[in-house]
């Protein structure tokens, strides 16, 4: 395992998704701002999915093709711009523009980042990718406690302060860009020497079904993120601080859960340890929606924590199905699954409209079951490959 240069990716992935974890703690203020129904402030979770749902897979295509290292030092910044200027944004027509330059920031890193990342794990390739897969769940749990804490004390227009991180960040994987390319190109050169394997239909067809079970998954998690400072700002008239808290809380627990996650799911099995996060996140998941006080915060922790923590787990499975398209694979698992979650969140926009926002909560605990169901009909690992995985 290259460490020095998964650590540069890490970095790099944290600055770009700080971004993307911002903008559903933005929303509860956009919506005061500009006088957006629920369903409008949902949808602009959509309209930034969706343009890193159209550009991602293109860009993991492309990807397969020729190696896009530009990519990582400048799409965080891409990312950041749009977020930035989305709190000058006078209408809502103006903020969708925002919120999509930014998701366009986010779907040219993740397939070009995480293909390199595989490069670079060794046998481990669980613990590889989930430690890359860190820092983007690190970066979606400090987001929404940088905006929130921002936009409190700045307003709307103290947006470009989520922008600094990625500036940084960028600027650093510039000045040690000489390493990552030479090591990258010296390890993609080794692996275009191993034979190809046919990929079977089985193979396709379960790449969909584990697709479809991690769209559902981040649907929980965003919806999650997204309705929790809903909750308590809007529902329960409490403080925006204490909202962001409780946001930050649930996500930084999964970007713990995701390290931890890869060095499990390689011992255990990764179907076995997917399936079994599936199960008990739902259960703390409804656990947490009955509790007060701390055990709120312990139990969106561990909910969290254990929900999450199948990320890295999922995209070296998608890999691991489609290994002649590492490219394209990471930018489905990682990118259109996401994004296609936004979907979800502007159903969950018209369930708040119509039945509020604590039942629209309720749904949301129950997504990861549906998606363990979704999970028993993958059929994993590829009976060709005769590894422990």
């Amino acid at each position: 395992m290259k460490k020095k240069q998964l650590i540069i990716l890490t970095l790099s992935h944290l600055a770009t998704d700080i971004n993307q974890g911002s903008l559903p703690a933005l929303l509860p203020f956009f919506r005061e701002v500009l006088n957006l129904s629920y369903t409008l402030a949902g949808s602009v979770i959509l309209f930034s999915n969706l343009s890193s749902s159209i550009i991602q897979p293109l860009f993991g295509y492309i990807s397969d093709r020729r190696s896009m290292r530009w990519i990582l030092p400048l799409s965080p910044v891409i990312a950041g711009l749009g977020i930035a200027l989305s709190g000058y944004a006078p209408n809502y027509m103006v903020l969708v523009a925002c919120v999509i330059i930014s998701g366009v920031g986010v779907a040219l890193f993740h397939p070009e980042g995480f293909k390199v990342a595989y490069f670079f794990t060794g046998e481990k390739k669980a613990t590889g990718v989930s430690l890359f897969a860190f820092g983007g769940s690190l970066g979606l749990a400090l987001g929404p406690i940088i905006a929130i804490t921002s936009c409190t004390y700045l307003g709307l227009k103290g947006t470009p302060v989520i922008m600094i991180p990625a500036i940084i960040v960028s600027f650093l994987v510039v000045i040690l860009f000489g390493s990552l390319k030479t090591t990258e190109q010296k390890k993609e050169k080794k692996e275009s020497k191993i034979e190809e394997k046919r990929i079977s239909r089985s193979q396709k067809v379960s790449f969909f079904l584990l697709a479809l079970l991690s769209t559902i998954r981040s649907w929980a998690q965003f919806g999650m993120a997204t309705y929790i400072p809903f909750y308590y700002i809007n529902y329960l008239k409490g403080n925006p601080l204490h909202a962001g808290k409780l946001a930050t809380t649930f996500l930084l627990s999964g970007a713990v859960g995701t390290l931890i996650g890869g060095v499990v799911a390689d011992r255990l099995g990764h179907k076995r340890f997917l399936l079994t996060t599936l199960i008990i996140s739902s259960m703390l998941l409804n656990l947490f929606f009955h509790t007060g006080g701390y055990w709120t915060f312990l139990l969106l922790a561990l909910a969290g924590m254990v929900l999450i923590s199948s990320f890295g787990t999922t995209t070296v499975m998608g890999q691991i199905l489609l290994p002649k398209h590492l490219g394209m694979a990471s930018g489905i698992m990682v990118g259109l699954t996401i994004s296609a979650a936004g979907l979800g969140l502007t159903l969950l926009g018209a369930i708040a409209d119509r039945w509020g926002v604590p039942f629209t909560i309720r749904v949301i605990c129950f997504l990861p079951l549906l998606a363990f169901l979704i999970g028993l009909m993958v059929d994993y690992p590829p009976k060709s490959d005769g590894q422990r995985i």
